[in-house]
């Protein structure tokens, strides 16, 4: 079970892969009015998320994230379950 501090360093990763942003990234960091993510970029995030983490990303909680905080403490949830 990763850490939040682990899956933040990851999510943080996957978007510096993925957008060109030239400023930190940090957990108030909001993926459309800051990264200007458009859906379809939501989606590839998601992919790769469900990639790295080895899990499936409930489409439905999409709507209550907005920042890479809110996306992390998702994560955490989802990982730290019991199978």
């Amino acid at each position: 079970m990763p850490s939040y501090d682990d899956i933040y360093a990851q999510v943080v990763r996957l978007l510096t892969e993925q957008v060109k942003y030239d400023k930190a990234i940090t957990g108030e960091t909001d993926f459309i009015e800051d990264l200007g993510l458009d859906s379809v970029q939501v989606m590839e995030l998601v992919l790769h998320i469900e990639e790295t983490f080895d899990i499936s990303f409930p489409i439905n909680v999409l709507p209550a994230v907005r920042t890479v905080s809110d996306l992390c403490s998702q994560l955490a949830e989802l990982t730290n379950k019991p199978v």
